[in-house]
């Protein structure tokens, strides 16, 4: 059984700073493609960040050099650290997995966590 557990989200003032955290169960996950996505009230579900089961990474324009996402295989987690947050962040963020496949279309992935909420107040 494959579980997503994310972590981390909260309340910050915009320049802010959080981490986002998710825990993997039940799979090497080394071998998925994984990525963050978010879901702000009254939109649709957008990507985020992507790193593939090769390690290339791909950003979102809108948070391409505030945003970075990695992992660490041996805690088997994937973060999401956010740097000079934005009111536009403000949303649920959700992290995702796929064994195969990759990509910025978020139903194509077949493995959800429950998501974090984050905002972001100006």
């Amino acid at each position: 059984q494959v579980q997503l557990v994310e972590s981390g989200g909260g309340s910050v003032q915009a320049g802010g700073s959080l981490r986002l955290s998710c825990a993997v169960f039940g799979y090497t996950y080394s071998s998925y493609c994984m990525g963050w996505f978010r879901q702000a009230p009254g939109k649709e579900r957008e990507g985020v960040a992507i790193i593939d089961s090769d390690g290339s990474i791909s950003y979102a324009d809108s948070v391409k050099g505030r945003f970075a996402i990695s992992k660490d295989n041996a805690k088997n987690t994937l973060y999401l650290q956010m740097n000079s947050l934005k009111p536009e962040d403000t949303a649920m963020y959700y992290c995702a997995a796929d064994f195969r496949q990759c990509g910025w279309a978020w139903w194509v992935y077949n493995y959800w966590g429950q998501g974090t909420q984050v905002t972001v107040s100006s």
